[in-house]
C-alpha cells in the first residue's frame, strides 16, 4: 500500500473517533498507566489489516509494542490470538476501535475473496474486485483482496480506460466511443489499458471489427452467450466476465474460459469477521 495515502487515511480516521480526547480513558485511567491487550478471532476466516493496525499505534504512540503472532493472509478459527500490544492504556484504548473496524472488516473482505477464489481452484480464470468500495476505505478494501487471493481491477478513474454502457450511450455508439478513446489517448500521451462493455454478442462482434481495445468485459451475459463470445474473442482479446456473478456460478463462468471475473460483492456483500479486543494480566 502507498505509504503517504495510508498515514492520510489513518490520521483522518483517528481525527474523526477522538476528536478533541477520549474523555473516557481520561476519566478512568490515569494518564501514564501501562498494560496489555490481544486481539482474540472468535470465528474461521482469512486475517487481514495487521500491518495497518500496526501503523495505527505507531502513529498514536511509537513506544508501543505490538507483537504479531499470526499474519495477514493466515487462516484462522475462533480462539486464535492474532497479536499482543503493550504499552500506555491510553494508547490502546484510544485506537481499540478504529483497529477492530479495520481489521474486522479488511478480514471480511479477505475472507469473502477466499470464498471466491477456491471456487476457481485449477482453473486459469482470476477474481478481480470493483471500484464499489467504500468512499475513503478504498486503499484498504482493495488490498484486502488481495490478500484473500483476489486481485485488482483499476484502483479508479486514473489508472485505466473502462468504457461502460452510459460512454457508449453517450458517445454514440461503440465505434464512436472506441475512436474518441484512441484520439484522447494520442493527443495526451498517456499510455493506459482500454477496456470496453459488451452487452449482446452483437456488441462483441462490432468491438472486435473496431479494434483498439486491450480487454473486453461480457456485462450480464448468460453462461450460452459467455461460450459464444469467448470462441468469438479467444486470441484476441482478454476477456471479463461480469454482473450477476455469485458463488453458485462463479465456476460455470469460468468454464467458459474467460480471463477474469470480476465481484462487486467482495467489497460491498461481505459479512466482517468477528473478532475482539482484551485486556490481559500485565
Amino acid at each position: 500500500m502507498e505509504s503517504n495515502s495510508l498515514e492520510i487515511l489513518i490520521s483522518s480516521a483517528l481525527k474523526e473517533d477522538i476528536g478533541e480526547g477520549d474523555h473516557t480513558t481520561l476519566a478512568c485511567i490515569p494518564e501514564n498507566t501501562k498494560g496489555k491487550a490481544h486481539l482474540i478471532i472468535n470465528e474461521e476466516g482469512i486475517l487481514a489489516g495487521l500491518e495497518v493496525a500496526e501503523k495505527i499505534y505507531k502513529i498514536i504512540d511509537p513506544d508501543v509494542n505490538f507483537k504479531t503472532i499470526l499474519k495477514d493472509g493466515s487462516r484462522v478459527k475462533k480462539g486464535d490470538i492474532a497479536f499482543n500490544i503493550t504499552g500506555k492504556v491510553h494508547s490502546i484504548l484510544k485506537t481499540e476501535r478504529l483497529v477492530l473496524n479495520i481489521i474486522q472488516r479488511m478480514s471480511g473482505i479477505a475472507t469473502q475473496t477466499d470464498k471466491f477464489v477456491s471456487k476457481l481452484k485449477g482453473l486459469k480464470t482470476r477474481i478481480l474486485d470493483t471500484r464499489k468500495t467504500t468512499p475513503g476505505m478504498r486503499l484498504l478494501e482493495k488490498e484486502a483482496v488481495r490478500i484473500g487471493g483476489g486481485e485488482n481491477h483499476r484502483f479508479g478513474l486514473y489508472d485505466m480506460i473502462l468504457i461502460k454502457d452510459n460512454h457508449i450511450d453517450f458517445a454514440g455508439g461503440i465505434k464512436n466511443a472506441i475512436i474518441r478513446t484512441s484520439e484522447y489517448l494520442k493527443k495526451t500521451g498517456i499510455t493506459i489499458k482500454v477496456e470496453i462493455e459488451a452487452r449482446t454478442i452483437k456488441d462483441v462482434k462490432e468491438i472486435i471489427s473496431t479494434g483498439m481495445v486491450d480487454l473486453i468485459m461480457l456485462d450480464n451475459f448468460s453462461i450460452q452467450d459467455t461460450k459464444e463470445a469467448v470462441k468469438i474473442v479467444r486470441g484476441k482479446y482478454k476477456i471479463e466476465s461480469s454482473g450477476r456473478i455469485n458463488l453458485e456460478n462463479v465456476r460455470d463462468y469460468a468454464e467458459c474460459g474467460v480471463d477474469y471475473i470480476s465481484v462487486g460483492a467482495l467489497t460491498h456483500q461481505f459479512k466482517s469477521l468477528d473478532m475482539s479486543m482484551k485486556a490481559v494480566k500485565y
